[in-house]
């Protein structure tokens, strides 16, 4: 694999690189008139979150897209669920978001929105990229010009009213939370002292919630990563901690002794919440712990899995009667009562309410949930490599049940291994979990050890 396949990737979610010599105004400029080609010179909804880059791509989408005859809808920086749900809610063609999530600050990129707010799918990339790399662009003529609108406030309120139809306002606000939060200097970072503070009643304190500031730590919100956020619990005795990423879709979770929670017994948590009051099954991705089996067990819910990325788990819970769905792996969290996409508010207000109806603290529930032991690791591989690397994994391991849809899952009687390549860096990410820690230790450093050679 190139240095340049290594810092330019176009995805499952869209197109994404480092800026400067690789993802540059130019090209997003002309992925952004395909863009426009493709939707056929509509409405476009256009956000951002805080990088520095963003200003200046921006600039090159909104010019591509004017070029192409659409219309472009600005609505400056926000999180990416918010823009995904105003592109449906305003009858949109479409929506672009700039963001490269929980990637480090050099990156950006471009996430594509058909016109239901939802990643595009297999066919929908497909045609899109056949438009821009035959460079078949629509050439809006001087009579077609379209012009751009702000949208400022009606974005934000459109999110947070869906949020609030589906947990009991009055009794979160009669309760006075201590909830700290660490909005990383992202998109979220206004919305979400808002939202906490102003909505829900909470008495809030919040570092890191100022979008002209760089991202004080790493962009992914990990338990390695939210240090600040620990402390923050401690020191102010709060019930809960949220942690959020550059674009206010990934959620973490602090209890309230400081101790960050594991991402999957988030998704669990808040999936417990859900399916109290809807109906429907569970959809969550090959790599979610079999805590989620355990509770949606206890509801008589089924739970089915899809290949890593939201866009594959939207189409999974698309295909089924789905109460909620998401991926643990990432903090994740997708209730489509509110939209198909990952959505941290809704991860917030479930969890408060859920605190606010029964006694116990966020501790008491984590450890109500069945054990699992989980291990993550991760390993460069070189390009060619990759199809003998999982032959002689799965050669490995020929008693284990084996799923390929994504990578390969090796599945035991008492833990599974997951090995995948990366959708966004040149990786393969290993992710073990088991019934006992050392059994977990032991898969993910046999494996690690067998793809390193």
């Amino acid at each position: 694999m190139s240095k340049r396949e290594h810092l330019l990737k176009i995805g499952v979610s869209g197109i994404r690189g480092v800026v400067g010599g690789f993802l540059t105004p130019g090209l997003a400029c002309e992925f952004a008139q395909a863009f426009g080609t493709y939707v056929e010179q509509g409405r476009v909804v256009l956000g951002r979150d805080t990088r520095s880059s963003g200003e200046m791509l921006e600039n090159a989408v909104t010019a591509g897209l004017l070029a192409a005859g659409c219309e472009v809808i600005q609505v400056g920086v926000l999180p990416t669920p918010t823009i995904q749900m105003y592109v449906a809610a305003i009858g949109a063609a479409g929506g672009i978001a700039l963001t490269a999530s929980h990637n480090p600050p050099e990156y950006n990129a471009l996430k594509l929105f058909n016109h239901a707010g939802l990643f595009f799918n297999h066919y929908e990339r497909a045609e899109l990229l056949d438009l821009y790399h035959q460079s078949d662009f629509y050439q809006a003529t001087n009579e077609e010009m379209r012009g751009v609108q702000v949208h400022a406030d009606r974005p934000m309120a459109l999110h947070l009213e869906r949020v609030l139809r589906h947990v009991d306002l009055d009794l979160i606000r009669a309760r006075r939370f201590r909830v700290a939060l660490d909005g990383v200097n992202g998109a979220g970072s206004r919305m979400s002292v808002h939202f906490l503070r102003d909505v829900l009643g909470c008495d809030l304190h919040a570092i890191s919630v100022d979008p002209t500031q760089v991202f004080p730590r790493e962009a992914e919100p990990r338990p390695d990563t939210l240090g600040d956020l620990a402390a923050l619990v401690r020191r102010e005795h709060c019930d809960i901690g949220f942690g959020q990423d550059p674009d206010g879709d990934r959620l973490a979770v602090c209890d309230e002794t400081g101790h960050v929670i594991d991402n999957d017994d988030v998704l669990a948590l808040v999936s417990d919440a859900a399916l109290e009051r809807v109906e429907g099954d569970v959809v969550v991705n090959l790599t979610t712990s079999s805590v989620i089996d355990a509770v949606a067990a206890r509801h008589g819910r089924r739970v089915f899995r899809t290949p890593v990325g939201e866009a594959n788990v939207v189409e999974g819970m698309q295909s089924v009667r789905t109460a909620i769905g998401g991926e643990g792996s990432n903090g994740g969290v997708i209730f489509p009562s509110v939209h198909l996409c990952r959505d941290s508010y809704t991860g917030m207000a479930f969890l408060l309410n859920r605190l606010a109806s029964s006694p116990g603290t966020v501790s008491e529930r984590v450890a109500a949930l069945p054990s699992f032991f989980r291990r993550s690791g991760k390993v460069a591989f070189e390009h060619g490599r990759l199809g003998p690397l999982m032959q002689s994994l799965e050669a490995a391991y020929p008693d284990a049940d084996t799923n390929r849809s994504d990578g390969l899952k090796l599945t035991f009687a008492d833990g599974w291994i997951h090995v995948r390549a990366s959708n966004t860096e040149p990786l393969l990410r290993i992710a073990a979990e088991a019934t006992t820690a050392a059994r977990a230790e032991q898969l993910q450093s046999a494996v690690e050890r067998l793809l390193r050679g």
